[in-house]
């Protein structure tokens, strides 16, 4: 017991002490990026939100809605109908109303069991911060993540509020031992993470049933994975892989929106998630769980299969022009790490031996902004909240490819952009006027 009271007053950490990412910047473990001086934290992350806001505001008012496309992946429409106003989106009497007929068409997607329970959360991050506040037990927490992946920043998080350490594994490590060795009341596995890297059902199969078997509660984060793994690669239902309880988002992988988590599992963990959830305010208000029922009633596989496939051609366009060594490919679309996105800014600017004024996330955070004002690309760069992943990423939405010209026109944006952000890649007060307009 003793290990296990000093383990708790040490801060959580994902990351070894010391980290830094290839320009030699110390790396914040909680997200998992090199912070700056232009984005030293969460609160600047909230102003670059706040600025990426009022850029998209100023184009909408200028051009119109349709001149902006969504490359977050997040499509975030609110698809209630008119009679839910006065019923199920009313306060008081709406949650009851919709409650069965929610649980279902959520125990449905999930996989759950016939007595399994919901809850549905203001975004997925609240879901998991709940969730692990209320299980953690006081013992540490052991996430388990696809190779190459990382924990999302609400598990930490929800971790430091436990007051328990995080101990981070990747699937294909030794991550038997690590949960045999810190024996935790919960073990959250993130099948797919936000950057699409994603954990073999079979590997999720196995930790759960050795977890399960030394007594800790099995959570999982699918946010993306509900939908990717079992209709991009013929996957198990979530809650068909042996866990307790699991939370996806409803405006991501073929969902389209609201933004919200659905947290579904065994009633007596659902309910103390909820419950817990409550107390932080993070519960979903009535008109968001009407819209999340509609979402999931009217969710069609083949809205995420095109995704994917405009994705994938998405990326074929960009390595062409890129080059295929600095463009990865996932799921839903092209990705290029923030580490070869300042690179690319310095070769172009001709400054590849200097060292930079800015740190990667500043860097893809004004390339983002240009790509939004001047092109109406809208990215997780401008758009992502506090802890959100700062690598370009381009993940379409059904209709952002039309709205911003098709295929060759975003490729065009993209290196147009990187030439406009490479003029200044030198001075750190225009790249910081660009991040946050001042």
């Amino acid at each position: 017991m003793s290990d296990v009271k000093e383990k708790k007053a040490n801060a959580p950490s994902t990351s070894a002490p010391g980290k830094t990412d290839s320009f030699g910047n110390p790396i914040d473990p909680t997200v998992g990026f090199a912070r700056g001086t232009i984005i030293r934290s969460s609160i600047d992350e909230a102003l670059r939100l706040r600025h990426g806001q009022a850029v998209a505001a100023r184009r909408v008012k200028m051009l119109g809605a349709e001149s902006i496309g969504v490359f977050t992946g997040n499509q975030r429409d609110f698809p209630i109908r008119p009679e839910d106003i006065a019923t199920l989106c009313e306060e008081w009497v709406g949650p009851g109303l919709e409650a069965e007929e929610l649980r279902q068409v959520a125990i449905g997607h999930m996989g759950a069991r016939g007595d399994d329970a919901v809850a549905i959360f203001n975004r997925t991050s609240a879901g998991i911060i709940a969730t692990i506040a209320a299980l953690a037990e006081g013992r540490p927490v052991v996430s388990v993540v696809p190779p190459k992946g990382r924990s999302h920043a609400s598990v930490v998080r929800g971790a430091k509020i436990a007051g328990v350490p995080v101990h981070e594994v990747q699937g294909d490590n030794d991550w038997l031992k690590v949960i045999e060795a810190q024996r935790p009341a919960l073990v959250v596995i993130t099948t797919v993470t936000s950057s699409l890297e994603r954990l073999e059902d079979h590997v999720t199969l196995e930790v759960g049933q050795y977890a399960r078997a030394l007594g800790a509660k099995v959570f999982l984060d699918e946010a993306y994975g509900a939908r990717l793994r079992t209709v991009l690669h013929g996957g198990r239902l979530s809650l068909q892989l042996g866990a307790d309880i699991a939370v996806t988002n409803c405006d991501k992988a073929g969902l389209s929106g609201p933004r919200a988590g659905v947290l579904v599992g065994r009633a007596e963990l659902v309910t103390a998630a909820a419950a817990k959830g409550a107390e932080f305010g993070m519960e979903a208000r009535a008109p968001i769980a009407a819209a999340v029922l509609r979402s999931l009633q009217k969710y069609q596989p083949e809205d995420l299969r095109q995704e994917s496939a405009a994705g994938q051609k998405l990326a074929d366009a960009l390595a062409r022009k890129m080059g295929a060594d600095l463009v990865q490919r996932s799921d839903l679309g092209p990705m290029v790490e923030e580490d070869a996105v300042l690179r690319v800014l310095l070769r172009i600017a001709g400054r590849e031996n200097e060292k930079p004024a800015v740190v990667p996330c500043e860097a893809t955070s004004a390339l983002g902004m240009v790509l939004l004002e001047d092109h109406g690309i809208l990215t997780v760069n401008t758009h992502g909240q506090p802890g959100a992943r700062v690598s370009l990423r381009l993940k379409p939405t059904l209709d952002a490819l039309g709205r911003t010209g098709g295929f060759d026109a975003v490729v065009s944006a993209v290196m147009q952009a990187l030439d406009k952000v490479a003029a200044v890649i030198h001075d750190r007060d225009a790249i910081a006027k660009l991040v946050l307009g001042k």
